[in-house]
């Protein structure tokens, strides 16, 4: 993969949200679900994280994208642009903004009822 300053790895995100989505693990068959349910953190006005430089010391399970990780990580939304990098895909644009609630105002043990199979993801 080619190497990017910072500024440039940056500027590949759309701001689109889906990464920041609380996503739930079954244990025992390993696969990953999505909710629309958002991290706490993330401003849907603005359409990105309102701690973005402190991400990952306030949210520890929160991981920091580079180009070392992205094509590891099979949970990454399809339309994830830096997934689409990885994979030479086109580009689909498609956000969050207006589908998801803030998990300050879901219970921990409500999560599974918050589920959802968004074409996008």
């Amino acid at each position: 993969m080619k190497k990017y300053s910072k500024e440039e790895w940056e500027s590949i995100c759309r701001r689109c949200g889906k990464c920041c989505l609380i996503k739930l693990e079954d244990e025992n068959t390993g696969e990953v679900y999505y909710t629309n349910v958002i991290c706490r953190y993330f401003d849907e006005e603005k359409m990105c994280c309102s701690v973005y430089d402190k991400r990952c010391e306030l949210v520890p399970t929160c991981l920091k994208l580079s180009p070392d990780n992205v094509d590891k990580l099979s949970w990454m939304p399809k339309t994830c642009a830096y997934r689409e990098l990885f994979e030479n895909k086109q580009p689909i644009k498609t956000t969050v903004k207006g589908r998801v609630i803030s998990e300050k105002a879901v219970k921990e043990e409500d999560l599974e009822d918050h589920i959802v199979d968004w074409e996008d993801l």
